[in-house]
């Protein structure tokens, strides 16, 4: 069955500017999911929940990976992997290789351009979009707003009947925004070198093993299941 409304969950780690020496990888990211499947989609995964006797308000979080929970966390990679209607895109940055004295721009303009490039290649001529992203600061609406001009300009989409939304949601409240953390937690984790969790590494593990991708290197450009890009010191 076709569809041609798609929903876009979208997370982001260490987005912030700041001087903090285990904070140089970024990662925004994204979780695309037919309109029509979100309810069956959310189902599932509180089915999972309920599996592993975990509440089902309960946030799916990174943060939260414990060895308690790991068998728990492993089924909700998997859920991922096996549900043929879930894709998810992330760009990854070296925040130690971003000067952005060379391109002549502020930190919330490299922001919006690393937002462009991470969805740039999911966006596909006759569909629609509805992006939702997670609520970070007190600054975000006014980062949201600037983000759909940034994302209809960039595609002729004048009348935002393509890019129709992108609207702040608090990722509690939305059980496909977990699964978005749990992702851009295991590329960030890896790239930056962590190896103190023993049940985030064993979930690492799992990703590259489903995936089959290292998590540290670009995959094949039009991967349309686990799609990763690094960006290493230029602009687009």
């Amino acid at each position: 069955m076709p569809y041609n409304l798609f929903n876009i969950y979208c997370d982001e780690s260490c987005h912030l500017q700041n001087g903090r020496d285990n904070d140089f990888i970024m990662v925004i990211g994204g979780i695309t999911c037919p309109n029509e499947l979100k309810k069956q989609t959310s189902d599932r995964i509180r089915a999972i929940k309920a599996q592993y006797g975990v509440y089902r308000d309960t946030e799916i979080k990174w943060n939260k990976v414990s060895p308690s929970k790991l068998e728990y966390y492993k089924a909700l990679v998997n859920f991922f992997f096996d549900y043929s209607c879930l894709s998810f895109r992330a760009i990854i940055i070296n925040k130690r290789e971003l000067i952005l004295q060379s391109f002549n721009l502020t930190h919330d303009d490299f922001y919006y351009r690393a937002y462009f490039l991470m969805l740039s290649r999911i966006f596909t001529p006759g569909n629609e979009y509805a992006i939702y992203i997670d609520i970070k600061d007190t600054r975000s609406q006014s980062k949201v707003e600037k983000l759909h001009d940034v994302l209809c300009n960039s595609r002729f989409d004048f009348n935002r009947q393509m890019i129709h939304r992108v609207q702040q949601i608090r990722s509690h409240e939305v059980e496909i925004m977990g699964l978005t953390d749990l992702l851009i937690g295991a590329l960030s984790y890896s790239n930056r070198g962590l190896n103190t969790n023993a049940a985030k590494l064993a979930l690492i593990d799992l990703i590259r093993q489903r995936s089959g991708y290292s998590l540290t290197s670009n995959t094949w450009l039009l991967e349309p299941k686990f799609n990763l890009f690094f960006w290493h010191g230029r602009m687009h």
